[in-house]
């Protein structure tokens, strides 16, 4: 038992593995090609629940006014902004403000195609969002047809960032309309949304989209005083107010991220990571099952000298985690490169948490022990008296 696992000999298990370094080698690049596959697909699950929470995140209020029917912020459902002004009587309340979004088409010039974007409207003496960024910039907001754009916007929407680095405005065309940029901040966006985002004025809001445009409110954000009970409130609103839902900050969040379960992309992203463990442990079987079988006599032989099956098997599972571990580092590396080169391409940011490589890690040590488990067969089947 010694020489198999401990002590100055090489385990068994790694003797073998160095032994049939192409073998090996083509175990490693199967590995590594079933993690980097799931990364990727388990990635994208995570891009679209970062993309679902990423607006409401950073939206600076307690609680949250939206049209009753609505299914997430970026639907089309507003409503009427007396309702803003009728909660906004409730005890407690420091601040009602309208948030006004839409979509718009955005060219950098006349002769450039157009693109969708996403159009924020508040009053520019607020504060709506919780980006120190914009906060800083938006007393710029005042000038009418002014706006800030958002640096993780598609390319697609013009080098508006480059120019910016060069000279204190540029200025691009919305809905036709000239608009000058002046000012630069980050938020970003997700699958199936605008091409970028654009802040601005109520006042440049009802420019551009008709005056009747600012009495139909996407969301309103709330403000409260310390130590208000926010679900009484909350509930208090509700029934007094018709026609609108209130949602707390964290409620905001889990409905989007709800909207979001139901997309089917989601479903097929979560599939394909499932396929790809399917995949790894199919790889990791054939190479356990081949290094067996062509050590079939050897495992016999040292059940007949006294080694119980125990031991032999622990043999294969060794190699398992050694392949385990060997495939998951050339996969996790491979897959930081991709991330790079993906959120370089679409300006959609693929992040490597923790969480993410912990999770993949342990699909690899699941992979690679199952497929240990169905080659030991192998092992078991061995009979001293068919090798003498």
């Amino acid at each position: 038992m010694k020489k198999l696992f401990s002590g100055r000999e090489r385990p068994l298990a790694w003797a073998q593995l160095s032994h049939q370094k192409v073998r090996t080698g083509v175990a490693m690049g199967g590995i590594a090609f079933a993690n980097v596959l799931i990364f990727m697909q388990l990635g994208f699950v995570n891009l679209f629940a970062g993309g679902a929470t990423l607006l409401p995140k950073h939206l600076k209020g307690d609680l949250f006014i939206t049209n009753s029917e609505a299914k997430l912020i970026n639907s089309f459902s507003t409503f009427d902004r007396t309702r803003l002004y009728q909660a906004a009587a409730f005890d407690g309340i420091i601040s009602a403000e309208p948030l006004y979004l839409k979509y718009g088409t955005w060219a950098y010039d006349k002769e450039t195609i157009s693109y969708e974007t996403r159009v924020f409207a508040y009053n520019p003496q607020i504060q709506i969002f919780d980006l120190p960024e914009v906060t800083q910039q938006q007393p710029k907001l005042r000038e009418p047809f002014t706006a800030l754009f958002d640096r993780l916007s598609r390319s697609q929407l013009g080098p508006i960032p480059a120019l910016m680095a060069t000279k204190p405005t540029t200025s691009a065309m919305l809905n036709n309309q000239r608009l000058v940029v002046n000012g630069l901040f980050n938020l970003g966006s997700s699958f199936f949304l605008s091409e970028g985002n654009i802040i601005t004025s109520d006042r440049t809001f009802a420019e551009l989209y008709g005056s009747n445009a600012l009495e139909q409110v996407t969301l309103g954000v709330i403000r409260v005083k310390p130590g208000t009970n926010l679900i009484a409130l909350k509930l208090g609103i509700e029934q007094a107010v018709p026609g609108i839902k209130v949602l707390t900050h964290q409620e905001l969040q889990t409905r989007e991220l709800q909207f979001q379960d139901t997309n089917p992309s989601s479903t097929i992203f979560n599939f394909g990571a499932i396929m790809g463990f399917i995949v790894g442990v199919a790889i990791v079987y054939q190479v356990l099952y081949s290094d067996v079988s062509d050590h079939i006599s050897e495992y016999a032989t040292l059940k007949a000298i006294g080694y119980s099956q125990r031991s032999l098997l622990l043999v294969i599972f060794q190699e398992a985690l050694f392949l385990a571990v060997l495939g998951y580092i050339p996969g996790f590396i491979a897959t930081l490169g991709m991330y790079q080169l993906l959120t370089n391409l679409t300006r959609l940011e693929l992040i490597m948490t923790v969480n993410l490589a912990i999770t993949v890690f342990i699909l690899t040590l699941a992979m690679c022990l199952i497929s240990a488990a169905i080659a030991s067969n192998k092992v078991r089947a061995a009979d001293p008296a068919d090798v003498f």
